[in-house]
């Protein structure tokens, strides 16, 4: 548990100067999910001790969880080793009683990668037919262009494991005027906001309206998704959107910025929210 960073040998080149020496990587494991004890998912996450909120939050964007009262417990599983050692790898979510026990959980093994999420899984129509909370009708929301331009710096600073590996994506919650609600860090950008939103459903603080999602790096149609099932109406990123991500944002009435770099940025959807 915590394993976030670990060393490894390095033969480093500088200007034609040769040394050896040990390196600080980011760690990165798999971990699986499960959902009353059958296997959902495999995610290849940075082990940062965020575990439990990884999983809630990924079945936060699975429409399977609202509220912390939705689950009965969470614990580890023993590992896959021949000794049954624990290894801290696997997540084992128990419903509470009433919560309905999704197909997915019985259907399908979902395999997400640090990098694409649920890749060809999801659609515009699963997103509108699940999603608990219509952040179209939520009540007006208005951040400024100098709120959004400070946002990125803020989260730099607050990135604890990025200056000792230069190898950790990050997702930030921040209020309508830019205060630090709260930061995470994976190798996966969509693993870092799981486990925002995982963290903020252990809290009882579903829907995150009001808010504004930070993530580092390209706004997918994953993140976008996740958006919009954690209730976020407003979702940043300090590079580009995707397509698909761009309509799910109109569609669902989601504020899309893309490409935040100082006091630039491009407004995809739902610019209403950005008083200029």
């Amino acid at each position: 548990m915590g394993r976030v960073t670990e060393r490894r040998p390095v033969v480093r080149i500088r200007d034609g100067a040769v040394s050896s020496r040990p390196d600080t990587l980011v760690a990165e494991e798999p971990m699986e999910i499960r959902l009353n004890g059958r296997q959902l998912a495999v995610t290849m996450r940075t082990p940062t001790g965020d575990d439990f909120a990884l999983a809630t939050g990924f079945l936060v964007s699975e429409g399977v969880l609202a509220g912390p009262e939705d689950v009965r417990n969470i614990l580890y599983c023993a590992g896959a080793t021949a000794e049954g050692v624990n290894t801290y790898n696997v997540v084992d979510v128990q419903l509470a009683p009433g919560v309905p026990l999704p197909d997915i959980a019985l259907e399908r093994h979902v395999f997400t990668s640090s990098s694409c999420g649920l890749c060809g899984k999801a659609s515009l129509d699963a997103v509108r037919t699940t999603a608990r909370w219509k952040i179209a009708d939520d009540p007006p929301l208005r951040v400024t262009p100098e709120t959004l331009s400070a946002l990125p710096d803020r989260l730099r600073a607050a990135q604890k494991v990025f200056d000792r590996t230069g190898g950790l994506h990050a997702a930030a919650l921040f209020s309508e005027d830019g205060e630090l609600l709260d930061v995470r860090e994976d190798v996966g950008r969509h693993n870092a906001v799981d486990k925002l939103v995982g963290r903020a459903l252990q809290d009882g603080r579903l829907p995150l309206s009001r808010t504004v999602l930070l993530v580092s790096g390209r706004a997918s149609f994953e993140l976008a998704q996740k958006s919009v099932m954690a209730g976020i109406p407003v979702l940043a990123a300090v590079s580009a959107p995707s397509s698909l991500a761009v309509d799910l944002a109109a569609e669902a009435g989601l504020t899309l910025v893309g490409f935040l770099r100082g006091g630039s940025m491009n407004v995809y959807a739902g610019a209403g929210r950005v008083a200029v």
